[in-house]
């Protein structure tokens, strides 16, 4: 299966396929000769898989949130100039969100912008990092602080890498499914509640098979199809159309960031944030009380967190320190994505009102 996308002066093609692409044909569709391999500890393999006999150097950088920094960033720019790319050659991403976020940032900034593909291995990656263009690394302590919006070329989500993920992946990137499928109202209709459920054995270590990849895949088409109609109206987030991405975002990137980038992953974090972003909306008047209560409900029927405090917030200044430095804060307000009738909106809240945050956030 394959979507097409504009996203501005950007054309991006995604690719939704059973397997990994082999470093030849990715060359091939890119109209390009020379090539990086950027992959994680965890992919290393994969990606010496994916390059065969090809003549292209690979560039491995540590696993996880903890090394989403500028060190890994320079390692692969350093890495690019030792292999001789020039801006025609090419960065190719094999990994989760973080390797993507790292890697389409290094080809944004290298010689001024290289080619980019990425070749998603994470159910999170597919469904959020590897589409719409935003790259990036944390940074002074708040997650994606520097960043570009630079599409890639290609996406490729290779499904057999999914029967790969342990537990906490799975849970990961079905938390961005969730968020997604709010914001088109899909999320309400008995079978797309029905496919979020068959993942159940998943996220509960019970093993993956044939029809949880299947269920698996009819929910990455959907998130796809709505998040690439989303980012291609706005795709610098310059207007409020590509802002609704970030619904329950707010909440969930102050939470890892005072929790320690890394402890949590992003989607424990988005999940717990999208609960509170419809209590959030409640207390304002946005969010009608039964479609809070089905969000929420679907939520813990999959088991993540909901609740206010979360259990790994035990530093509340921290939390309200990283809110506050948060980079969706336009002209001293703070912006806020809540569940609507139909889809989300964008709340804004000025500094004085802060008090509810912190309330709805178990801190008062």
């Amino acid at each position: 299966m394959t979507y097409d996308f504009t996203f501005g002066l950007y054309k991006s093609s995604v690719n939704i396929e059973q397997d990994v692409p082999g470093l030849e044909a990715v060359l091939g569709a890119a109209e390009s000769e020379r090539a990086l391999l950027v992959c994680d500890t965890n992919t290393a393999e994969l990606a010496e898989s994916a390059r065969g006999a090809m003549a292209a150097a690979v560039c491995v950088v540590p696993a996880g949130e903890a090394d989403k920094n500028w060190q890994s960033v320079e390692k692969i720019l350093r890495a690019a100039a030792e292999a001789g790319l020039d801006r025609d050659g090419l960065f190719v991403a094999v990994g989760g969100g973080v390797v993507s976020d790292l890697c389409g940032f290094a080809a944004s900034v290298y010689k001024r912008g290289a080619g980019l593909v990425i070749v998603s291995t994470t159910l999170l990656g597919m469904v959020d990092a590897a589409l719409g263009g935003k790259t990036g690394f944390d940074l002074l302590g708040i997650k994606n602080f520097a960043g570009t919006f630079y599409p890639a070329r290609h996406v490729y989500m290779p499904l057999a890498a999914l029967s790969t993920l342990p537990p906490r992946e799975w849970r990961s990137g079905l938390a961005e499914i969730i968020k997604t499928l709010v914001l088109d109202d899909s999320l309400y209709a008995a079978e797309t509640r029905g496919r979020l459920l068959a993942l159940k054995p998943a996220l509960d270590g019970e093993g993956v098979s044939a029809p949880l990849i299947e269920a698996a895949s009819r929910l990455i088409e959907r998130s796809v199809t709505v998040k690439g109609r989303i980012a291609e109206k706005d795709p610098e987030e310059r207007g409020g159309e590509r802002a609704l991405l970030n619904l329950g975002h707010t909440f969930a990137h102050a939470l890892e960031s005072a929790a320690g980038l890394g402890r949590l992953s992003h989607g424990e974090s988005v999940a717990w944030g999208l609960a509170r972003a419809c209590v959030l909306g409640e207390e304002l008047g946005c969010t009608p009380p039964e479609r809070s209560e089905a969000i929420r409900a679907v939520l813990g029927e999959l088991g993540y967190e909901t609740q206010a405090p979360h259990p790994a917030l035990a530093d509340g200044g921290a939390f309200m320190r990283a809110l506050k430095d948060d980079k969706k804060k336009i002209g001293g307000l703070f912006h806020f994505v809540v569940p609507a009738l139909p889809g989300a909106c964008l709340v804004t809240i000025d500094p004085d009102s802060l008090g509810l945050v912190e309330k709805l956030s178990g801190l008062l």
